[in-house]
C-alpha cells in the first residue's frame, strides 16, 4: 500500500475537501519532499562554481533575503559559520539603510529570492561597487537577481503545497537543503576534525566532549609558579596575586621542571599546628610528585582525575615536565561538566 494516497499532481489536492487532515499532511509532505529530489538533477557546473568561489573567499559569506528566504538564509548562514566558514546575514532592506558598510570586496553575497524579482536586487548595483561576488539562489533563472549574479542555482519552478498554492514552503524547503548542500559539501572540502568543528560548539555536548585541557586551563598571568626554596609565605603571596586566584601554585626546581604543587588545602591543613611552617621553604610542605596532566588531553579526563582524586586543581605540563598552565574544578563547571 502506498504511503501516500495519491501524487500531488494527479489531482489538484490542496482544494481537495475530501481528504483527511492526516492524508492532507502526507501530500503536503511529499511535494516538499519532490522539491529536494528534484534539486539533485539541477546540480551542475553552476553548484561546483559555488563550492570553489566559497571555499576560496578571504572575506566572509553574507547571506540576505527578504521574508521566508530571509529566515532562511539566517539558517544558512549559521550552518556556514559553525562548519568553518565565516559568514552572517543581512536583511535586505537594513542593508540599504547602512548596512552595506559590512561588506567589503573580498565577501561573496549568497542572496536568496524565489521569484528573483525582491527587495534583494536593489542591492545588487551597490555590490558590484564594491566589487562583492553574488551567487543566487532563485527559482527563477530569467529574473533579475538571476541576470546580474555570478553564478546562480536555480531551484527551478516549484509548485507551493497550500491552499492558495502562495505559502512559500516547498521553494523554502528546496532552499534549506541547497544551502545545507553548499555548507556541508564546503565542511567536507576543508577536511575540519571532530575538534575543530567541537571549537565552534563549546557549549554543546559534542563540545563539552571534544574540550581539551589547553581550551578550559589557566595559563600565562593566570597560572602561578613558584621556586622550591622560596618561602612559603612568600609563595602565598603569589597565590594570592595571581588573577582569579587559583588557589593552588605549581612549585619548580633550577630547571623550571615540576617538582610540587601546594594549594589552599595544604595551607588549611598545616594551619591545625600553628603559623611557624609560613616560615618554610616551600619544598618542605608542598605535595610531591603530584597529579598532572598534559594540555592536549580532553578536558573530560582532567575532570575525571578531579572527581576521583577529590582535588580542585591540577597542574597541567608539558611533554619536559614544565608547568604551563593550572586547571580548576570551577573551570571546568563554568563549561558544562
Amino acid at each position: 500500500m502506498s504511503l501516500y494516497p495519491r501524487k500531488p499532481d494527479e489531482k489538484n489536492f490542496m482544494k481537495e475537501k475530501s481528504l483527511s487532515d492526516t492524508a492532507y499532511a502526507k501530500e503536503i509532505l511529499f511535494m516538499e519532499s519532490e522539491a529536494i529530489r528534484n534539486l539533485i538533477g539541477r546540480l551542475d557546473h553552476s553548484f561546483q562554481k559555488a563550492i570553489d568561489l566559497i571555499f576560496t573567499c578571504k572575506g566572509r559569506v553574507i547571506v540576505t533575503g527578504i521574508g521566508k528566504a530571509g529566515i532562511i538564509g539566517q539558517k544558512i548562514s549559521a550552518t556556514l559559520a559553525s562548519t568553518g566558514t565565516p559568514s552572517y546575514w543581512i536583511h535586505s532592506s537594513e542593508a540599504r539603510h547602512g548596512d552595506l558598510g559590512r561588506i567589503v570586496a573580498n565577501d561573496i553575497i549568497l542572496a536568496l529570492s524565489n521569484s528573483g524579482e525582491t527587495e534583494v536586487v536593489t542591492l545588487l548595483p551597490f555590490v558590484k561597487q564594491i566589487g562583492a561576488k553574488v551567487i543566487a539562489i532563485t527559482g527563477n533563472n530569467k529574473s533579475s537577481l538571476a541576470s546580474h549574479s555570478d553564478v546562480v542555482l536555480d531551484i527551478g519552478k516549484i509548485k507551493e503545497p497550500c491552499p492558495l498554492g502562495l505559502a512559500p514552503s516547498a521553494s523554502s524547503t528546496a532552499m534549506l537543503a541547497l544551502g545545507d548542500a553548499l555548507a556541508l559539501t564546503i565542511f567536507k572540502k576543508r577536511n575540519l576534525s571532530k575538534e575543530d568543528y567541537a571549537f565552534y560548539h563549546p557549549g554543546g555536548d559534542l563540545g563539552r566532549k571534544l574540550l581539551t585541557v589547553e581550551m578550559v586551563m589557566r595559563k600565562n598571568e593566570g597560572n602561578p609558579v613558584a621556586d622550591e626554596d622560596m618561602i612559603l609565605l612568600d609563595v602565598l603571596t603569589i597565590m594570592t596575586e595571581t588573577a582569579g586566584k587559583p588557589g593552588a601554585v605549581s612549585i619548580v626546581d633550577k630547571q623550571n621542571k615540576l617538582v610540587g604543587f601546594f594549594t589552599d588545602g595544604d595551607l588549611r591543613r598545616h594551619l591545625k599546628n600553628g603559623v611557624s611552617f609560613l616560615q618554610y621553604r616551600v619544598k618542605e610542605v608542598m605535595t610531591r610528585s603530584p597529579k598532572v596532566i598534559n594540555a592536549r588531553c580532553l578536558a573530560a579526563e582532567a575532570y575525571k582525575i578531579l572527581k576521583d582524586y577529590k582535588i580542585d586543581q591540577l597542574p597541567v605540563v608539558d611533554g619536559s615536565n614544565t608547568p604551563i598552565g593550572i586547571i580548576d574544578v570551577q573551570d571546568l563547571l563554568e563549561v558544562g561538566f
